[in-house]
């Protein structure tokens, strides 16, 4: 005899017979809390002076974000060495370019170009801040570089073990543009030399360059941010991975 779903969901089954569950589990009090936003919580708790309890309720808010960050990246990485196992590196790039393009980099590439040095700063030093780990910051005469320890996205997949089972994402074995020139690159890593290149194929300055460490995992990478991003050296363009004479203004 078949039973239907709803029943299960709504009752339990004991000796057989189907019975409806009359205890609460939950007051509506607590249900009412259980869907406030956390940061709405913390904000409650220090207008009441429990800075205790605001404190927890922070470092809960971290891991409910963690939590949703780690998931969103995997589901990229595994995204990505499907198309990439399926298909070839071909549409791997394609369907990188098309992500990128996809989330509005042009249009944000647009805005940052009419921001001071400053404030393209603070706007980097806070899409790095959204990976959730600390990141040294330095300035010298041409740029500023950041470097975030440990990489709080494509680094952490490689020291967790991602690329090995029971995920096995990818890892793209022939040495092309996206990887920098090096062979058996992991997937989710690639995207950082197209942020470069993109832009430059329409002959702008990118907003920064992703410079890959020599131990990807172990050793965090940088990103260089020109304060004049139409200077920036060639050798810099080749540590980006950018092929040597490509350059704003030229086609890459």
């Amino acid at each position: 005899m078949k039973l239907n779903c709803y029943v299960f969901a709504k009752y339990g089954q004991k000796g057989g017979k189907v019975q409806m569950n009359k205890e609460k589990v939950f007051t509506q009090e607590e249900l009412d809390e259980l869907g406030t936003t956390t940061l709405d919580l913390i904000e409650r708790a220090i207008d009441a002076g429990d800075y205790k309890k605001a404190k927890e309720l922070s470092k809960r808010m971290y891991k409910e974000f963690m939590m949703q960050h780690d998931f969103y990246r995997d589901w990229a990485a595994a995204l990505f060495s499907f198309i990439g196992k399926r298909d070839g590196d071909e549409a791997l790039h394609e369907a990188l370019e098309e992500c990128i393009l996809g989330a509005g980099y042009k249009e944000l590439l647009e805005s940052e170009k009419k921001k001071s040095v400053r404030q393209r700063v603070e706007n980097v030093a806070s899409m790095l801040r959204g990976h959730g780990f600390p990141t040294g910051i330095r300035e010298d005469k041409e740029k500023f570089v950041f470097k975030q320890t440990p990489c709080g996205s494509g680094g952490r997949l490689i020291l967790e073990g991602r690329y090995g089972p029971p995920r096995n994402f990818l890892k793209v074995k022939e040495p092309q543009a996206m990887t920098y020139g090096r062979k058996d690159f992991p997937v989710y890593c690639c995207h950082g030399q197209l942020l470069a290149s993109i832009p430059l194929s329409w002959g702008k300055a990118p907003w920064f360059l992703e410079i890959p460490s020599a131990k990807l995992g172990e050793e965090p990478c940088e990103l260089w941010l020109y304060k004049d991003p139409e200077g920036i050296p060639p050798e810099a363009y080749e540590k980006g991975g950018i092929k040597k004479g490509c350059m704003p203004k030229k086609s890459c």
